[in-house]
This record gives structure tokens, sequence and C-alpha cells, in this order.
């Protein structure tokens, strides 16, 4: 195993290693190599947004496969000297010193510092079915996804004020609502219909999906809204001490910068502490690796 002191600046010792290649980190990466920060970009190739065919809601890019738009990402990235990308997941981090370590395919990496950018998974309801569908007939995101059920009916998984705000931002759009609670109790905005029987499943249809309830006739739907628990798809954050918050995500400032000198962050893995959650939309991810990369080249200066 090579193993390199943080300032040594040799084949394994990087200005800044970006982890992630999701739209945060490949724009941070990009920041970096414009102002010739020698970066290392490792990409585990597993991304949120791997369900989802399109993405939308972002300017010049609506309807742009995802995959594109990363290939898209890698090939301007080739344009800077300084900039290196594998496809190599990191296993573990550590600070060393001044610097940091990261442990990615049997290697000790060295850098001075370090963008997190590997992103949170989605946690699903346990319904049959639901896994299946998700990433274009079963949703989290009226803004990423509305717009296509457009004229159709809808139904919204689960009951509480998350469903309240969703027929808020799902009215214009549909045809018709339901709430489904799953035996929940609820208080749903008058006006909408509800289906309090427990969801046992559901299943892709030519229409969208079919919902199966424990009594009561199936509900016929183009799309379901759901929400999901969210989790850090890395441990990075908990190697590292970083300071977290009570949605499970790293707490930023304005600038991207956690609470360890040298570790910034940026993407839906991290926000600040006046957010009740993250900005989850694929150009709030990028914008925020712009600002996290720019203020850690100003950090190291």
């Amino acid at each position: 195993m090579l193993v390199c002191m943080a300032n040594d600046m040799n084949e394994s010792t990087y200005d800044v290693i970006v982890l992630g290649g999701g739209p945060a980190g490949l724009q941070a990466a990009l920041t970096l190599g414009r102002v010739h920060r020698r970066v290392l970009l490792l990409d585990s190739q597993s991304y949120r947004n791997d369900p989802a065919t399109h993405l939308h809601n972002f300017l010049t890019h609506d309807g742009t496969p995802p995959s594109e738009l990363r290939a898209a990402a890698r090939a301007e990235l080739a344009a800077y000297a300084t900039v290196a990308v594998r496809d190599l997941p990191a296993t573990a981090v550590r600070a060393v010193g001044t610097g940091f370590h990261v442990d990615a395919g049997g290697e000790a990496i060295s850098a001075r510092g370090l963008v997190l950018a590997t992103g949170l998974r989605d946690l699903l309801p346990d319904k049959p079915g639901l896994a299946e569908l998700f990433g274009d007939v079963a949703v989290h995101c009226p803004f990423c996804h509305g717009h296509e059920l457009a004229g159709r009916p809808v139904a919204i998984l689960g009951a509480g004020p998350r469903a309240a705000h969703l027929v808020g931002l799902i009215a214009p759009i549909a045809s018709r609502i339901t709430v489904l609670t799953d035996g929940a109790p609820d208080d749903v905005p008058a006006g909408v219909d509800v289906r309090r029987e427990p969801v046992t499943g559901l299943c892709r249809t030519a229409a969208g999906a079919r919902v199966s309830f424990d009594g009561g006739p199936d509900e016929e739907v183009a799309g379901v809204f759901v929400s999901t628990e969210l989790s850090q798809a890395a441990p990075f954050a908990e190697q590292l001490g970083l300071t977290m918050l009570p949605s499970g995500c790293v707490e930023v400032d304005a600038m991207g910068r956690t609470s360890l000198a040298g570790v910034h962050a940026a993407g839906d893995l991290a926000h600040q502490a006046s957010l009740p959650g993250p900005l989850a939309s694929v150009l709030s991810a990028a914008a925020a690796g712009q600002v996290a990369a720019g203020s850690l080249a100003a950090y190291l200066g």
C-alpha cells in the first residue's frame, strides 16, 4: 500500500480529492480545474438518480438522461490537465496531520482538502412493487417529475404535513389527487379524495400504476408521489466526525464548509442549518459543487 504525507506532491498526492461523480462532484472538479488545482475525482458509479430515465428542471438540460449529462461533464473535464477521474469507490477517509488520506483500490491517496459529494440514498416505504416503479411512475419531487403527469390522476402515498404540502403543489397539474393514508391518521385538505385502507401493493400498468388495498377496490393512477427516508450514501461524514443535522445531512455554511477545516460538502448530502432539508435537484447540486470548490480553493491558497 502506498501511503503519502499530505505535503508530498507526488503521484498519489493532490490538492483536492472530490468524492462522488454526480453533478455536485463533477462541477466541483471543473471549478478546481479552472484554477489549476491538482484534483482527483473518485466515482463509485452509483448515483441517487439511477432509477430516473430523464432529469428535469435544469435549464438547457430538461429531459436529458442523467448518464448523458455525466458523460458530457467528463468530456469537459478531460480538457483540464490537472484533473484526474477514476471510476473507483473510496472506502475510508481520515484526517492525517494537516491533510487527508482516502483509501481507494488498496491505495491511500493524500490530499490537502476534500469535497464530499457522495449524495444520499432514498429508503422507500416497504410496499410490494414500489421499488420497481420508483424513478418514473413512483416519484418524490413534483418539480422533477410533476409535469410529465399533467392532466392525469395521481396518488400521494402517506399522510401528514408532507402529503398536504404535495397536494398544494400538484393540484394545478393533476386531473385528480387521491391521498393514500395507508391506515395512518390524516388531515387531508377538503375536496381531496382519500383512501384510508392499508396499501398492500403496487404494480405497473399501461396507464401508470394500479394500487391494491386491504379492503376496497384497486386504484388506477398515472403516478404516485411518495416520501422517502434519507440516508448518507457513504460513511465519510461519520468517519471524519462532521457535524450532522436532524435531517441526516452534513451541516455546511453558505460556502459549503463543514465543521472540519479543509472538508467542504456539496449536493444533497449537505445543507445549511436554516433549511429543513437538502435541495434535492441536479441544478442545485451542481451550484453547490461550484461554491464548495471555489471556497476550498481560496482556503487552500
